[in-house]
């Protein structure tokens, strides 16, 4: 086995973590931690041999972190439960770790997206290299909710043959839904922080979204199927930043305070 924790975090995902825990059969350890799932996905995993904690949901990026705090091994690979290794990279993870480069905390590998049956050439959900394996005490998860990235501080990252398969959505249904619940998110977390919305904003970012996924980022290349998660995009990115917008307009102000008068 290799010195590496595998972890996961989940809630319902009994029908997919099955697939991402076998992609990595030569890890010491996996550790699920899943918050509130009624699938089935706590006895799914623990017959598949891991270690299962149960919790709350704070977030993505504080729940990875979690997740990073409880493995035991010098390395963590850290997996999402709808991605699985490829073979080759299943191989180059394992020969990598019998003897790690010097200066080097993190192995960054190449991630492609299925969606609809079809694997992204291009676009927003073309292939991109994510850090995802990473020593204990180097690796780090930031970013902002929903969007978070795992960072590994203090010496080189090296990419590796292989690639993680990535099938985000079961259904275009499920793809919709998330665009609603990350748009609302989106409109939370920016609120929090001050972020502003003007109209601008509202009526040209959907535009060049969809002209940079198309020709930019190469949608194009994916036909119909291109044309579509671009337009998906579009609307996302309309959905999040008019509901800013709006927001911001329904939002309660504060009075001015009128002084107080003198009595006659």
């Amino acid at each position: 086995m290799a010195p590496l924790s595998l972890i996961i975090i989940t809630r319902d995902e009994a029908d997919r973590i099955p697939a991402a825990i076998r992609s990595a059969p030569f890890v010491s350890e996996v550790i699920v931690v899943d918050s509130g799932s009624t699938d089935g996905t706590v006895e799914v995993a623990r017959s598949l041999g891991a270690r299962v904690v149960q919790t709350d949901w704070p977030g993505h990026v504080a729940q990875k972190n979690r997740a990073w705090a409880l493995a035991t091994q010098p390395w963590v690979l850290s997996l999402d439960a709808d991605e699985r290794l490829s073979p080759e990279l299943a191989e180059a993870i394992v020969a990598a770790l019998k003897a790690p480069p010097e200066g080097v905390v993190g192995f960054a590998a190449l991630r492609v997206n299925e969606t609809l049956g079809q694997r992204v050439k291009g676009g927003v959900f073309g292939p991109a290299w994510h850090l995802r394996l990473a020593r204990r005490e180097a690796g780090v998860w930031v970013g902002e909710d929903p969007h978070d990235r795992l960072e590994a501080r203090g010496g080189e990252v090296v990419r590796l043959p292989g690639v993680i398969e990535h099938t985000p959505y079961r259904s275009l249904d499920e793809h919709m839904l998330t665009v609603s619940r990350y748009s609302a998110r989106f409109v939370e977390v920016s609120l929090a922080s001050g972020r502003r919305a003007g109209l601008l904003d509202v009526l040209l970012r959907p535009i060049l979204h969809l002209v940079s996924s198309l020709t930019l980022r190469g949608g194009f290349r994916d036909g119909a199927l291109g044309w579509q998660l671009a337009w998906i995009g579009a609307a996302q990115v309309a959905m999040r930043w008019a509901g800013l917008y709006r927001a911001q307009r329904a939002a309660p102000t504060t009075p001015p305070t009128t002084p107080p008068t003198t009595p006659p």
